[in-house]
């Protein structure tokens, strides 16, 4: 009987527009047990000197088993001071660019040409495996801040950078090579390879490390480094401006905001690019799509039918919700031999679970096919995100005017679903007028207008 009630008493809550917490028959958890949050502290320092940083989110997979179809996708993120560039390098996996702030020259190689786009927040590119590139800050004042999903080619979930500067860290990839190979491939004497492409004799290297600041000599120095004006002039020269571009290229980048906004009203904003209206994202299958919510405003309950969602908190503050199934973070394997165990354990998953977290910006929350999820915005709250699986994928919202699943349902199977009549239901349906986005109190907001109203007429 308490099944049958959670059953039928959930769906009528979310639609009543109140937190999932007012059922008793769910349970809530929030951080650290919340394995669909990522916090920012979660991403490993893989380069960081005096001009920026390069970050790596741990996998996903090791939070939850849920996620075993994300074990091949991996969240990076760059940063960068005014007049400076990440230095030329290839990687096995295939990127997704998008420029969360700042401006930039995106310099992409090729073996007979060469191509520069002038990058701004939202733009967005597929760089596709082994692309050797090289990325500029060309901003006076503003830092740059990117974000790539990063599919490897090779290993499930690692990634590996060849550089083609090199450092105390890693060698430039091309002293891999015998000095036979070299001088052949370059027709050149193999010492003079070597203080061009390679290493400096050691009296030439100790001369310029003693001009150096000694952060400089960190094993990242040569990854992320200074530019001179004139150097960024010079990089500039026949850069393509991308931000008006439509977003049907095959090649060069997109912006997220190139066409409308696929939802829109007072409270917030939904912008999406999908396979479907972009060939670069058609072989990797991925949708992208960037959402503003107002401050006080909500992302209304809804679930993806098909799509991983993995989004990024780029700035502000909020809170989410997301309904699962209880112990949905445990890694344990059940035990085969143990039937009645096991029967036990998947009883208790069938438990709806409230799950819940505060965001703040560099945060990062995964929203599994089929889970409901709903965003609340503290401040204005931009977030990013990345629709894996996105063929065929159904948004479907759970409350609003339109797009309402729910209120698909005929009157006779509302009759038996809910624990209201089909005419309560149909009116809770419709007491929300707004769609997509709406106000995150109005109930609240209603009973102090009210009260105020009794003031003064008390007075």
């Amino acid at each position: 009987m308490a099944a049958t009630t959670m059953k039928a008493s959930f769906p009528l809550l979310m639609l009543m527009g109140i937190s999932f917490l007012a059922s008793v028959c769910v349970s809530s958890r929030s951080d650290p047990q919340n394995p669909f949050i990522f916090k920012s502290n979660k991403f490993q320092t893989l380069f960081e000197n005096e001009n920026g940083h390069i970050r790596l989110l741990q996998k996903f997979d090791q939070r939850s088993k849920i996620f075993e179809n994300l074990q091949n996708y991996r969240l990076l993120e760059y940063k960068s001071k005014p007049h400076t560039i990440f230095l030329p390098q290839h990687t096995d996996a295939d990127y997704i660019l998008v420029v969360l702030s700042g401006k930039a020259i995106l310099t992409v190689l090729k073996p007979d040409d060469r191509n520069s786009f002038n990058l701004e927040r939202g733009d967005t590119i597929k760089l596709p495996a082994g692309t050797i590139a090289y990325l500029v800050n060309r901003d006076d004042n503003e830092e740059l801040r990117v974000l790539d999903l990063a599919i490897p080619v090779n290993r499930p979930g690692q990634l590996q950078s060849f550089l083609l500067s090199g450092n105390q860290n890693q060698q430039n990839y091309l002293s891999g090579f015998s000095k036979n190979i070299l001088e052949a491939s370059f027709n050149t004497d193999y010492e003079e390879i070597e203080k061009v492409l390679l290493e400096e004799h050691e009296k030439e290297t100790q001369h310029r490390r003693s001009l150096k600041d000694k952060r400089q000599q960190s094993q990242e120095e040569n990854v992320i480094v200074k530019l001179s004006r004139g150097q960024i002039e010079e990089l500039s020269k026949n850069a393509k401006s991308t931000s008006k571009k439509s977003v049907s290229s095959e090649s060069e980048p997109f912006n997220l905001r190139s066409r409308g906004p696929i939802y829109s009203n007072e409270f917030g904003k939904f912008f999406e690019i999908t396979p479907e209206k972009n060939p670069q994202l058609q072989d990797l299958d991925i949708f992208v799509n960037s959402v503003e919510i107002k401050e006080g405003s909500l992302l209304l309950p809804h679930y993806n039918s098909r799509a991983i969602v993995i989004v990024t908190v780029n700035e502000g503050k909020g809170d989410f919700e997301l309904v699962g199934q209880r112990n949905e973070n445990q890694q344990e394997q059940r035990k085969e031999d143990d039937e009645e165990e096991e029967q036990g354990e998947e009883e208790i998953n069938k438990q709806v679970q409230n799950y819940k977290a505060k965001l703040s910006s560099g945060d990062v929350f995964v929203i599994p096919a089929g889970h409901p999820v709903a965003v609340k915005a503290s401040s204005n709250l931009d977030l990013l995100g990345f629709g894996i699986n996105a063929e065929n994928n159904q948004r479907n919202f759970l409350a609003g005017d339109e797009d309402n699943v729910i209120s698909q349902i005929q009157r006779p199977v509302k009759e038996l679903a809910f624990p209201g009549s089909a005419q309560e239901v149909d009116r809770i349906l419709e007491n929300q007028k707004q769609s997509h986005f709406a106000d995150a109190q109005p109930q609240q907001r209603e009973r102090g207008s009210r009260e105020t109203r009794d003031r003064l007429s008390s007075v």
